[in-house]
């Protein structure tokens, strides 16, 4: 009786051995899943001029997985003139000025990037001057776009001269960075004047200006 005790003993303790082992394999088979790419969301983020927006970076894992990744994801822009983080380490993108900006999201040494737009809501737009003339030895004129009752914006407004509502190609309208506004030149167009009409994308709102080619 007590080798059957004993013989039971030993069975037993070899099945907790057995228990020990496997689960010592188990831990070492079952590694945690590493992330293999990331993609930021919204895909191509748009903050209105002077508000902010939250950023979200999304994993994908080398077991297929998916899901929010929330630590050690580093943010950065490229023009941070014109769309900005607060820290390295905050998702809130900020709009600074009107424009793009490429943003860049790094989480466990992997990248993505986007394109983050600013943009403003316009309610009013005006132009500046209202009248101009193209003199012989001038042959070009600068235009400022203004949005909202200052804000310049005129690198992302459109710019087409019209004679009798019909578009003028010799007359081309320009944005130049050093000057920050619209350069229109006259490319040989006749004598006479024209109307500059201003739009911006998404809005419906114009603005007009007068423009006179004087005869040569």
């Amino acid at each position: 009786m007590s080798s059957t005790k004993h013989t039971l003993r030993l069975v037993g303790a070899f099945a907790v051995l057995a228990i020990f082992a496997l689960a010592a394999s188990c831990r070492g088979f079952f590694v945690n899943p590493t992330l293999t790419a990331i993609t930021i969301s919204p895909a191509a983020p748009q903050v209105e001029l002077g508000n902010t927006l939250s950023l979200s970076v999304y994993g994908t894992y080398s077991d297929g997985s998916t899901g929010v990744v929330t630590n050690g994801v580093s943010w950065s822009t490229d023009t941070p003139s014109v769309a900005a983080f607060t820290t390295p380490t905050s998702n809130i993108l900020e709009g600074v000025s009107l424009g793009t900006a490429t943003i860049t999201a790094n989480a466990q040494a992997v990248t993505n990037t986007a394109t983050a737009t600013v943009y403003i809501i316009i309610s009013s737009i005006s132009i500046s001057p209202t009248t101009a003339t193209i003199a012989e030895d001038t042959e070009s004129q600068d235009f400022t776009i203004t949005a909202n009752g200052g804000t310049n914006i005129s690198s992302g407004a459109t710019l087409v001269a019209q004679m009798g509502g019909v578009t003028q190609t010799l007359i081309t309208c320009i944005y130049d960075s050093t000057e920050l506004a619209q350069v229109c030149t006259d490319n040989g167009a006749p004598q006479g004047v024209y109307q500059v009409v201003a739009s911006y994308t998404g809005s419906t709102l114009t603005a007009t200006a007068q423009l006179t080619v004087p005869a040569p």
